[in-house]
């Protein structure tokens, strides 16, 4: 489990690539407080630390992760948000985010509004219906709040700590980020479905 709090910026240094998944190192500084076996959000994807040093993890990908999330586009130099997992009597000053990706959006537009710049994101069919308008996403592992619902997705602001914090300052038309919507509304779904399902 996440927060959606980054706490590092990481730069994959190399991908080893086969036909049975991928090894990825990233450097990175939160490297020296990871242990092996050690859940970390990479770009909104949960990995598991499967070798350490003090200046860098590996972790490895399996071909499913690799088609469904941003991940499978990685190469070396790629800048990526990293969470540790949030442990018991941690704060929690996002929202709860899984690392579970639900799809891939993309960036339709950005545009800066004063000192902040605003987002709109197109997201994969059957996830808008999961947003609402000052609710929770999770954009490359980033927390955020929805601050518009659009035609095919959703719009969001980012401000300056954001910006300078997390790879989204680089997010432009084109690019893509992987999505994570808030639990909650899976969960309620599913409850008022299986409700339905009893009353009829």
């Amino acid at each position: 489990m996440f927060t959606g709090l980054i706490r590092e910026v990481g730069e994959v240094e190399a991908i080893e690539r086969s036909g049975a998944g991928a090894r990825i190192r990233i450097a990175a500084g939160l490297a020296a407080d990871l242990g092996l076996g050690d859940s970390v959000s990479v770009s909104g994807a949960c990995l598991t630390v499967a070798d350490r040093d003090q200046r860098s993890f590996a972790a490895d990908v399996m071909n499913q992760t690799l088609s469904l999330t941003t991940l499978g586009a990685l190469e070396a130099g790629s800048r990526v948000n990293l969470e540790p997992a949030l442990r018991a009597g941690d704060p929690l000053g996002g929202h709860l985010v899984q690392g579970h990706v639900d799809g891939v959006g993309e960036v339709a537009a950005a545009e800066d509004d004063g000192f902040a710049r605003r987002v709109r994101v197109s997201l994969p069919d059957g996830l808008r219906r999961y947003a609402i308008e000052h609710g929770s996403i999770a954009l490359d592992g980033v927390s955020l709040t929805v601050a518009a619902l659009t035609d095919d997705g959703v719009e969001v602001s980012l401000i300056p700590e954001t910006l300078e914090r997390t790879t989204l300052g680089a997010a432009g038309a084109g690019g893509s980020l992987n999505v994570e919507m808030d639990q909650m509304a899976r969960y309620a779904e599913r409850l008022m479905s299986s409700f339905n399902k009893e009353n009829q």
